[in-house]
């Protein structure tokens, strides 16, 4: 690899796991609050529709 390039490509490497690992952070933290926000809803007595219909005859 020439040297003139070899700044350039580092710092695309960089910048490239920088990006990477930010946006598995984020994730990892939006997951948690989603986590607690249905715990929230649950705890409220809120159901989920994938918990299943009352009525199960119901049409979708």
């Amino acid at each position: 690899m020439q040297p003139d390039y070899l700044a350039f490509v580092a710092a695309a490497y960089v910048l490239s796991a920088f990006a990477i690992l930010a946006l598995g952070a984020w994730i990892f933290l939006d997951a948690r609050a989603q986590r607690r926000a249905l715990a929230a809803l649950e705890a409220g007595g809120v159901r989920r529709r994938s918990a299943g219909p009352a009525n199960a005859d119901a049409p979708r």
